[in-house]
């Protein structure tokens, strides 16, 4: 199993940036498919963006455009870089490992928390 940590959230203006890290430990990180979901208060969890092992990405059409997902295997990590934010991407931000695109979840970091104020 993969054991998920991540960092970087925070406090932004509407149109700024900021870049979140997930830290991977455990079990062959460069195979899983990795991605994003994220939470508002009151709201259903939504994918914001995954990536395949090989580098494809998706992204939610709300994202896309100002949010890139990528992964450097070598450092077991996968980043969201977040530009041009708007008080809207305000929620807890998790990233998840699975086996395979279909497979179910294996892992969960614990959140992170993203406010963009207006």
């Amino acid at each position: 199993q993969v054991q998920l940590v991540e960092s970087g959230g925070g406090l932004v203006q509407a149109g700024g940036s900021l870049r979140l890290s997930c830290a991977a430990s455990g079990s062959i990180f460069r195979g899983y498919f990795m991605g994003w979901y994220r939470q508002a208060p009151g709201k259903q969890r939504e994918l914001v963006a995954d990536i395949t092992s090989t580098g494809d990405t998706n992204y939610a059409d709300s994202v896309k455009g100002r949010f890139t997902i990528s992964r450097d295997n070598a450092k077991n990590t996968v980043f969201l870089q977040m530009n041009s934010l708007k008080p809207e991407d305000t929620a807890v931000y998790y990233c998840f490992a699975k086996r395979t695109p279909f497979a179910g979840f294996d892992s969960w970091g614990q959140g992170t928390q993203v406010t963009v104020s207006s």
